[in-house]
């Protein structure tokens, strides 16, 4: 008989997400959800939040494939596959290789539900940033308390 050693499920609330810029001046916050630094796992969460004209820089993954699940605001993608309107319910699938910019084009901050799998240190890299806050208008777009 094996036996294995199950790892506690996690649970975690708003007050408890680190909040980073990957540098001063970026025009992106990220919401650490799920950490592969912190929570033993091989991928990384986070609520991506653009400021009003805030884009990626063009980047592409050796494995990794990255989801982005718009949650509230307005954007392009642009993928190998072309330009792709994003708004309130779209989902990316961008796979390995595949170069990209995710930028937000409206009028109010846009938020995404980011994953990446796996990880490629994508989370060593926010850690890495300038630590930030989640204001008033993210709380009330996102309908969180603090």
């Amino acid at each position: 008989m094996s036996t294995t050693t199950a790892l506690a499920d996690i649970h975690k609330s708003a007050s408890q997400y680190a909040v980073f810029r990957i540098a001063k001046g970026e025009t992106n916050k990220f919401v650490l959800l799920i950490d592969p630094t912190t929570d033993d796992v091989d991928f990384v969460q986070v609520i991506e939040i653009f400021d009003v004209g805030g884009e990626t820089p063009p980047n592409a993954h050796r494995a990794a494939h990255e989801t982005f699940v718009v949650l509230h605001g307005q954007g392009i993608a642009m993928t190998n596959a072309g330009q792709i309107p994003l708004k309130p319910g779209s989902t990316l699938l961008v796979r390995p290789g595949g170069t990209h910019v995710v930028k937000n084009t409206g009028s109010t901050r846009l938020y995404c539900l980011t994953s990446m799998i796996p990880d490629e240190e994508f989370a060593a890299l926010i850690r890495s940033g300038v630590p930030d806050r989640l204001d008033e208008i993210d709380l009330q777009a996102l309908a969180w308390q603090r």
